[in-house]
């Protein structure tokens, strides 16, 4: 069996979008962008002594996404005055 050139090499489009503290804003997020069919996938960051991460979880979005999908947060931010962290930088893992 061949494999395709598609699976060979290493596709890294996703961004790390934004923090997200509270899980009302979450669940907004995640409705606006199954609304606006944007793609994501939620990670959840490994809690540490110093700083207990049980609500924060990351955003991340396909890079080609990424405009509409902070337009979708800020909107939501501005409208009910939830705060969330932009991070706007590549995720560190691979997928093959």
């Amino acid at each position: 069996m061949e494999h395709s050139i598609f699976t060979t090499v290493p596709v890294n489009n996703e961004i790390e979008l934004c923090e997200v503290n509270d899980p009302e804003c979450k669940q907004l997020i995640e409705r606006q962008f199954l609304k606006n069919r944007i793609s994501y996938f939620i990670r959840w960051p490994n809690s540490s002594i110093f700083r207990s991460k049980r609500n924060t979880c990351i955003f991340c979005v396909n890079d080609i996404s990424r405009d509409l999908a902070e337009d979708v947060v800020r909107g939501i931010c501005d409208e009910y005055g939830f705060h969330v962290k932009f991070l706007m930088k590549r995720t560190d893992t691979l997928r093959y």
